[in-house]
């Protein structure tokens, strides 16, 4: 299989010792931002530097379901930006294809970013838009196909989801599922080769978060589409994922990579285990609370 993306060294910090420094309170560290932002926003050098994301390299592979998963505040949602381009890092590179993202501009970079789709941990739909307008946005913004056409295309990928029926329904009006339901469909409206998912099942009930992952799996199978999808939902990581990477909340880089059942059953690191195992981390100098 070819690789379709490459995360090279992707690292984004904070010089924490910077912020502390001014002192002044959030409204004068927030000028100086502004003024100059890149006193901040740059490669920490010193043991109290603060790193969102550090040295973190994987390759997604062609019609792999690949699963970023970690602990909440472990940068699954931070390093989701970076591949899809709404954060820039401040060291590293994002190949997709043959085409690097970090350094693309102009109609390089425009074309980039249109040959994948994405759906927002909220599902972001637009909420005074039907769901048929929502479906078909992206065809209104980037193609010269008629209405009719457009028209088409969004029905079929309504169909494709099982939201067929629900065109002229506003967003409103559905369940959380079927809003995820049709955000998917926006993502897939100029028929991309690769989706990127963020939390697609939180906030579901059990049983409509199996439908999503059913849904992704016969995506997959069906027209080949790869995914990277962030999550922490143990029952999906196993239903859909073909791989997974794992970062780490404290070292914000990652510590494991292979399936899900070699993370589970043969990872050696104790944070891979606990997080599989759902056992709490203890702190080593915690005393025990004696009966009275």
């Amino acid at each position: 299989m070819s690789i379709v993306i490459e995360a090279s060294g992707i690292s984004r910090g904070f010089n924490r010792t910077r912020l502390e420094h001014y002192g002044d309170g959030l409204r004068h560290v927030m000028d100086r931002f502004l003024r100059s932002p890149w006193q901040f926003l740059r490669r920490p050098e010193h043991e109290e530097a603060f790193w969102a994301l550090k040295d973190v390299s994987f390759e997604v592979q062609q019609g792999e379901v690949l699963v970023i998963l970690g602990r909440s505040g472990s940068g699954k949602s931070t390093l989701l930006k970076h591949i899809i381009g709404l954060y820039r890092p401040l060291e590293g590179e994002v190949w997709i294809g043959d085409k690097n993202l970090v350094t693309a501009t102009g109609k390089e970079r425009h074309q980039l970013l249109r040959s994948f789709g994405v759906l927002y941990q909220g599902g972001a739909l637009f909420g005074s838009m039907t769901v048929l307008e929502n479906v078909r946005l992206p065809l209104d913004e980037f193609t010269d196909l008629p209405e009719t056409a457009r028209n088409l295309v969004a029905h079929s990928r309504l169909k494709i989801v099982g939201l067929a029926g629900t065109a002229d329904t506003m967003p409103a009006e559905l369940s959380g599922g079927m809003q995820k339901r049709a955000a998917l469909a926006r993502a897939m409206a100029l028929d991309p080769r690769l989706l990127f998912l963020d939390e697609p099942s939180v906030g579901l009930d059990p049983v409509t978060s199996a439908g999503i992952d059913d849904l992704i799996l016969q995506l997959s199978r069906s027209f080949g589409i790869t995914f990277v999808i962030v999550t922490h939902e143990i029952a999906s990581i196993f239903a859909i994922a073909s791989r997974a990477v794992m970062l780490d909340d404290r070292s914000k880089t990652i510590i494991a990579q292979g399936t899900p059942a070699e993370l589970r059953d043969r990872g050696d690191d104790p944070r891979v285990r606990s997080f599989f195992h759902r056992e709490a981390e203890r702190n080593e100098n915690e005393k025990q609370v004696q009966p009275a």
